[in-house]
């Protein structure tokens, strides 16, 4: 059948579009096999795989997972050959028909590449879906073919003539479209509801059957209201349909936005089950990555640097500014779960801290700038090692901080706060490209005077934000608890079993003067045997010297731990609450930022 609203025809027509065939061909081997159709090619046609998926800024090669491409023009072999890693050239005769096969292995359970097995399929168009070279503006269809009978499919892509299954044909307008709409194959779980007269469909594979699906769609649908109305008032969104695409896993967690869908991934204790009426953490770290996903349906997908205003797939897109993209994303999302009634302020706060917390963890944030953090996620972010906290910082964590100063910091000032400016931003750019001198115009706009100094003090410098006097401005008290073990002594700690092993030793701290490693395992201190960071807890004294017995390359290594110095931290970790009783400014400004 042909859905309503888009035909054939506007699309390209089938023997017209570029058309991306994927069957099953082993689902035990985890194997696709994915033949590409191309009409009328080049004499020498160019055709290049992506090497990074938009949203995950990695080089992944992709084509690491293809195997013997082969090439016809109707019962004609044609010579295809490797250029480089991820380039082939076609030597075609004719304007009939290229068709292009290979297989494709599909073992990756991430949100960002393809998965196949006898249970589940899914893929992204970047690891499954060649480019033809001058040709990426064409329209561009997929075929599912070959599907197991009982399986279902579950995209954003826009159907042409697929049957009850979905089982079908695809259409794109042009390769963008193409690889920013996930597939979801098997046996799932499907819900569906309207907001703002826009169709949300939510499918979970893998879940319990006692999990609480009318709940996760009630607080989704909750979630997608607020976010909508925040942009948009009464006016409608940019998608005219959503999906949300959740698997369901024994551990994991993460999302990765598209244009009209998003990609998840949670641990089965995260979803709410049947007859469970409070609410767990576990539920609401789930609900807030939810909330992240969809507020990028606007913040990154639409309203996006304006070095993205093209992806290259073929390299690296550098950008300064994720510390916006995701840093602000990340304040929204939990904020989002607050106004939408799904958490309380105090639970809001408890979250908040989480990211002032993982920010004040890490020494690098003296070192690195959350901007240079943002062009650094090509070879940091995804890439963490054992000196990650000492030479960069989360803009992720620090950009939502930095976000959560700039609201703070209008509202005390007596503005509109940071979501007139992101409305601002959203008018003026017309929902598209921007670039820093923008948002700075719409700080300008909406606070009446110039925040250059903030921009660069915050984003571009690395001195620490005023969090605690702006939060106090606002009846927010900063609390500090006392240090744990780890903390005294500048450094990180992985528990498994009776083994306790070092895996950070953070800059200016005890365990780095006495010559601690990422790596070492703690056998003992001073006498006594250690097991466990409870032990480490009981055995150190308050001050003086103590001696630290480590395994490092099976040798035993004895170190001295200088107690009670300067760089000892006086405290540990922040907790932030609400004042009982704030001044009337406080009151004011709380009740504008939080509503109580």
């Amino acid at each position: 059948m042909t859905s309503k609203g888009v035909s054939a025809t506007r699309r390209g027509g089938f023997a017209s579009a570029i058309t991306h065939r994927v069957t099953v061909e082993n689902a035990n081997a985890h194997r696709f096999r994915v033949t590409l159709s191309v009409p009328r090619p080049a004499q020498a046609q160019v055709l290049r795989l992506p090497v990074w998926i938009p949203g995950s800024y990695l080089v992944r090669e992709f084509a690491r997972h293809w195997s013997a491409p082969t090439a016809t023009q109707g019962k004609r072999r044609v010579l295809i050959e490797a250029l480089d890693k991820n380039t082939w050239v076609a030597h075609c005769e004719g304007e009939e028909a290229l068709e292009v096969s290979a297989t494709v292995v599909a073992h990756d359970p991430s949100v960002r590449t393809a998965w196949l097995d006898s249970e589940r399929g899914f893929f992204n168009g970047t690891s499954m879906f060649l480019m033809v070279e001058g040709r990426a503006q064409e329209p561009q269809h997929v075929l599912l073919e070959g599907l197991p009978r009982t399986w279902r499919v579950a995209t954003a892509m826009p159907p042409v003539a697929v049957d009850a299954r979905g089982q079908g044909r695809y259409a794109a307008q042009d390769y963008d479209e193409l690889v920013d709409h996930p597939f979801e194959l098997g046996e799932f779980w499907r819900g569906q509801f309207v907001v703002a007269g826009v169709p949300h469909e939510f499918v979970v594979s893998g879940a319990r059957q006692d999990f609480d699906g009318e709940r996760l769609l009630a607080d989704t649908r909750r979630i997608c209201q607020t976010q909508i109305a925040f942009w948009h008032g009464r006016g409608k969104p940019p998608h005219k349909h959503y999906a949300f695409l959740l698997n369901v896993v024994g551990e994991g967690h993460g999302g990765l936005e598209h244009r009209a869908s998003t990609a998840l991934i949670c641990s089965r204790h995260q979803l709410p089950r049947e007859g469970d009426a409070a609410q767990s953490d576990a539920y609401t770290d789930l609900l807030g990555l939810i909330s992240h996903e969809y507020f990028h349906t606007w913040n990154v997908k639409r309203l996006r640097p304006a070095e993205f205003a093209r992806y290259d797939y073929l390299r690296e897109n550098y950008t300064r500014l994720l510390w916006f993209f995701e840093g602000f994303t990340s304040y929204y999302d939990d904020l989002m779960l607050l106004r939408s009634g799904r958490i309380d302020a105090n639970e809001y706060l408890r979250c908040l801290a989480k990211s002032v917390n993982a920010t004040l963890a890490v020494p690098g944030r003296h070192t690195s700038s959350v901007a240079q953090a943002s062009f650094d996620a090509w070879i940091k972010f995804y890439r963490p090692d054992e000196s990650s906290p000492n030479t960069t910082v989360s803009y992720y964590s620090k950009g939502a901080l930095v976000a959560l100063a700039l609201d703070l910091r209008l509202r005390v000032e007596g503005h509109a706060g940071l979501d007139a400016v992101m409305r601002q931003l959203w008018q003026v750019s017309r929902g598209g490209p921007i670039d820093e001198g923008a948002i700075g115009d719409a700080l300008a706009k909406v606070g009446g005077r110039s925040y250059a100094s903030e921009l660069r003090a915050w984003v571009h410098g690395t001195e620490e934000l005023p969090l605690q006097d702006l939060l106090q401005a606002a009846g927010v008290r900063w609390q500090h608890s006392a240090p744990t073990v780890a903390q005294r002594l500048g450094m990180r700690l992985v528990e498994s079993g009776s083994r306790l092993r070092i895996s950070h030793v953070l800059d200016g701290g005890i365990a780095q003067a006495a010559g601690l490693a990422a790596g070492d395992e703690w056998l003992a201190l001073d006498d006594w045997l250690v097991r466990s960071s409870a032990d480490l807890l009981r055995w150190l004294p308050a001050q003086g010297r103590a001696q630290a017995l480590v395994v490092r390359d099976q040798r035993v290594v004895r170190r001295v731990l200088a107690l009670g110095t300067e760089s000892e931290p006086a405290h540990g970790s922040v907790a932030l609450t609400l004042v009982p009783w704030p001044t009337e400014p406080e009151r004011a400004v709380r009740m504008a930022w939080l509503g109580c």
